[in-house]
């Protein structure tokens, strides 16, 4: 019992300071991003003083409708949408391409080129996160892609001069997020599956809705979507559910909740005691009622009704290019009213599910590509986060698990609602 305790006053602080060195990155990373691009700015400029007054005697007006119309060895929709896009002249420096600058993001010239180390160690904190809330994978994964790794400026730079490429550069995001996301999912499902703290029978009803919503999202808006318009909804999403999960961790909505924290504080005394054999024990199933019981503690939901939650919430999650996670922890904890120890594992299962579902339909049906060195290097990351999250987890109150979820969930959605419907951010990084 007190080495358990020693564990759990040992492992806070840490979990704290996690949590500052995920800001801290952030604000770095940004910070870097935004030097670097200084920098190459201003040696593209001086590289091409000479070719400007020379361009200028001989009276040839340069511009930004000079085409590349070169696909500069590219291949699939990536190639025919570069070879569209104008190519960087003395008076063409932005939302351009520079074939003999060095390439970066997808093989393409001047792009930026994330650091591997950066990516790994981000993807760790990726991979804890949601295998410990079972949320919020993707809008980490995504705060990575978008701002750290400077993705999101460049393809902003191509608004005016190639709105394709800066559709198809924020697709990219979607799926890299997804297959980060797949990952740490698949990685949870196995390890919660071991710890029989997954409710397979909810698991599979709302796994139903969401390939449905999957699918039709993903038909729907591919190389529709701005990154303005993307980055606003994804943090207006992220805000609305921070309020809703804050709610949940009021003393009137947990009084509503009794079955939930009778069963939570069930497995935190067998946590402590070294034992988890319980688990999730199915009692019935049927078309419109199905109940199980969790350390003794009986809960029930309708099916029918899970399948349109996640038909509901899979759609909104693959249009932004996350798991869902967010929408499926707070419909699981304060809708079918479940402890966060089950929810976790139960939400890694559906996740999995809409990844597949959703990196199928773009990069198969859509021609979506990412760029897999920094998407291999990312996936190791997320194993590694994701293997030691479920067995951190226990060590964690129920209580502080969605009271962290709500913190992270109200500094991202401000940071991104802001930016994309703003035009800048109002908390920092700005």
């Amino acid at each position: 019992m007190k080495k358990v305790q020693k564990v759990t006053k040992f492992l806070m602080p840490v979990f704290i300071a996690l949590v500052f060195c995920w800001v801290y990155c952030l604000y770095s990373g940004v910070q870097a991003s935004e030097e670097a691009q200084k920098m190459a700015e201003e040696a593209h400029k001086a590289a091409t003083q000479a070719a400007a007054e020379a361009s200028k005697a001989m009276g040839s007006v340069a511009g930004c409708n000079v085409l590349l119309n070169d696909s500069l060895g590219l291949k699939g929709k990536l190639a025919k949408i570069i070879a569209k896009t104008p190519v960087c002249t003395p008076t063409c420096t932005k939302g351009c391409i520079d074939p003999n600058a060095p390439r970066g993001y997808l093989g393409i010239p001047g792009a930026p080129k994330p650091n591997p180390i950066a990516g790994l160690l981000w993807a760790i904190w990726v991979g804890w996160i949601f295998s410990t809330v079972g949320a919020f994978g993707g809008i980490m994964a995504g705060v990575g892609h978008i701002t750290i790794f400077g993705l999101a400026n460049y393809a902003k730079s191509f608004k005016k001069t190639n709105p394709a490429l800066n559709k198809f550069l924020t697709d990219t995001i979607r799926v890299s997020n997804m297959f980060l996301v797949g990952l740490s999912a698949l990685v949870s499902t196995v390890n919660y599956w071991r710890m029989k703290r997954i409710v397979a029978p909810l698991a599979i009803a709302l796994a139903i809705g969401a390939v449905g919503g999957a699918v039709g999202i993903a038909e729907l808006t591919a190389g529709k979507i701005s990154l303005k318009a993307y980055i606003g909804y994804f943090g207006l999403a992220v805000f609305a559910v921070a309020g809703f999960m804050w709610y949940g961790t009021t003393e009137r909505a947990r009084a509503k909740r009794k079955a939930a924290r009778e069963a939570a504080k069930r497995f935190e005394e067998a946590a402590k005691k070294g034992g988890e054999a319980e688990g999730v024990k199915v009692v019935k199933f049927g078309l419109t009622e199905c109940v199980f019981t969790f350390y003794g503690v009986e809960f029930r939901f309708n099916p029918i009704v899970a399948a349109i939650g996640g038909l509901i919430i899979a759609t909104i999650a693959v249009f932004l290019g996350i798991g869902g996670g967010f929408l499926l922890v707070p419909f699981m904890t304060d809708i079918v009213k479940l402890p966060m120890f089950i929810v976790a594992g139960t939400s890694a299962f559906v996740v999995f599910v809409k990844m597949v579902v959703g990196i199928t339909t773009y990069m198969v049906l859509k021609g979506v590509q990412v760029w897999w060195p920094l998407i291999g290097t990312e996936l190791i990351g997320i194993f590694i986060g994701s293997m030691v999250g479920p067995r951190t987890q226990k060590y964690i109150p129920d209580i502080w698990l969605k009271r962290l979820f709500v913190i992270l969930a109200i500094y991202v959605g401000l940071r991104y609602t802001s930016k994309g419907f703003l035009g800048r951010s109002i908390v920092p990084p700005y």
